[in-house]
């Protein structure tokens, strides 16, 4: 499952959509929820690289390898979902998924543009690290909205699927992904 997620969604960066409309984060907080061990953080991260290396071959605009500072920025918010996604085990998941998704939106949006700041466009500068806050809040609405929707798509799917089968044998009732 774990492979079929991880292509599901690198395979979604190439279908036309708003820029930073993805399922990066909702995939962090999936994999932090229902994947064991620490290899729920190469999840998003394997999602994004492997993106990374298919768009930077085909030129595609927006993806690909760039200033390192920006791309190291970029895989660390991804990668910070997955803790949140482990806080999701406790207590009613219905009630901090919505939470979780904004709290990974946000985390994304202070780390990654932190990069951008340092990256070569903007002046090292109180004034630059404004502006270049100040120009990216129409990309963390983007990210927001990816994370809300497709964390809900997600976390729906797997909970529908885990009570379905938990239906035809009670032994299924508590499953948990295992990362292989």
């Amino acid at each position: 499952m774990i492979y079929l997620l991880t292509l599901a969604v690198v395979l979604t960066r190439f279908l036309p959509h708003p820029p930073n409309f993805a399922c990066l984060g909702a995939l962090g907080l999936f994999a932090g929820c229902y994947f064991a061990g620490r290899r729920a953080l190469l999840v998003p991260a394997a999602a994004l690289l492997i993106s990374d290396i298919i768009g930077h071959a085909a030129g595609i605009p927006g993806m690909g390898f760039y200033n390192p500072m920006v791309l190291a920025a970029t895989y660390l918010g991804v990668t910070l979902a997955v803790p949140l996604g482990r806080k999701l085990q406790q207590g009613s998941l219905w009630v901090k998924l919505p939470l979780a998704s904004v709290a990974a939106s946000t985390i994304f949006f202070i780390v990654s543009n932190f990069g951008v700041w340092l990256g070569p466009w903007y002046p090292a500068t109180t004034g630059g690290l404004v502006a270049c806050f100040t120009n990216a809040i129409p990309f963390y609405g983007y990210t927001l909205a990816g994370d809300l929707l497709f964390s809900g798509v997600m976390f729906g799917a797997f909970e529908l699927s885990r009570r379905r089968f938990a239906l035809a044998s009670p032994a299924l009732q508590s499953v948990r992904v295992a990362s292989r």
